[in-house]
């Protein structure tokens, strides 16, 4: 469902059909994410979001996790690897496979002898294959002792009760800036997997590491759990009546979120700063290339919140704590 009105008045807000539009709303949205692992909701919750409106949200608690397919590989064993058994790393704007000859050719590919992810004798490649080592190289400051690694975190190594809770507003209400996404991520997609912010590539490179996507565009870290960078075809969505593309997610400002490419295969021409436009239907975003690291650039509307914490309140104002 997409938005192309103003805020209503308060009085409306408190009327029985107000009332019956969010309970249609609510039905809409747990059909959309009918194939996600939902834990709780969708609910109505009051919320605060990014610039300090106070409205009313949905909130809907998941596991990080898709249900139609098993998430990985990411990366090679060995650089005589063909391209099945590794993911896809992005740079220039383009799609790379991560096998085995990708790996043997980083120091080429970045101009930088420094990298070596393989052992030259063997052809063996150094990955995180640990919990431990994961979580000391999925971080800004990369533990010296996994510089020079491909990095991979499993989906097992998630707590079995870890879940992610997002609260979105039933109505968008547009902010005078765009907003970033690097707090809140992006969205959440139909099958309940989060639409992440651009992965900090500068931060991963710095290091001599990688950290590929398995072939989905996602891959997992400790504390959000299986994720995406980019929006691939993984992601099944809905085609909904009238709409002129298929609606992939709902982003955090509470519009909808469609694949990049329109029904007949074109790309939409007409799209704002942050891959957004307006239709028949009202305004929505579409998913960004597949290679330019950003599934949306920016949100056109306030945000609200994702949390590992399905109990905490939704202020989406509040400044976030220093690191």
């Amino acid at each position: 469902m997409r938005y192309s009105f103003a805020l209503p008045a308060l009085a409306m807000y408190c009327s029985p059909a107000f009332a019956d539009a969010n309970t249609d709303r609510l039905r809409d949205i747990a059909g959309f994410f009918a194939n996600a692992t939902v834990i709780s909701g969708p609910s109505l919750v009051d919320c605060t979001l990014s610039g300090g409106t106070q409205t009313s949200c949905f909130s809907i608690t998941v596991k990080p996790e898709p249900q139609d397919y098993t998430p990985g590989p990411w990366c090679p064993s060995s650089v005589d690897d063909t391209a099945d058994a590794g993911g896809i790393w992005l740079k220039d704007g383009e799609v790379h496979d991560v096998d085995g000859a990708f790996i043997a050719g980083l120091a080429a590919l970045y101009g930088d002898d420094i990298w070596q992810l393989f052992d030259s004798a063997s052809g063996a490649v150094r990955v995180t294959d640990t919990k431990e080592s994961c979580e000391a190289a999925a971080r800004p400051d990369v533990a010296p002792e996994y510089q020079n690694y491909c990095v991979q975190c499993l989906p097992e190594y998630m707590d079995a009760n870890a879940s992610m809770t997002y609260v979105i507003p039933l109505v968008p209400q547009d902010s005078a800036r765009s907003n970033r996404t690097n707090v809140s991520g992006a969205g959440i997609a139909s099958n309940g997997v989060r639409l992440d912010a651009a992965a900090p590539v500068d931060a991963i490179l710095a290091a001599h590491t990688i950290a590929p996507f398995d072939d989905c565009g996602g891959h997992v870290n400790t504390h959000v759990g299986y994720h995406y960078h980019v929006a691939t075809d993984c992601i099944k969505g809905t085609q909904d009546a009238g709409s002129d593309a298929v609606r992939i997610g709902i982003a955090m400002d509470g519009y909808d979120i469609y694949a990049r490419l329109l029904l007949d295969g074109t790309a939409p021409a007409d799209l704002d700063s942050c891959n957004g436009h307006v239709d028949a239907g009202g305004y929505h975003y579409h998913a960004g290339e597949a290679g330019s690291n950003a599934i949306l650039s920016c949100l056109k509307a306030e945000t609200g919140c994702a949390s590992e914490n399905p109990d905490q309140t939704c202020d989406a104002s509040a400044r976030p704590p220093r690191p």
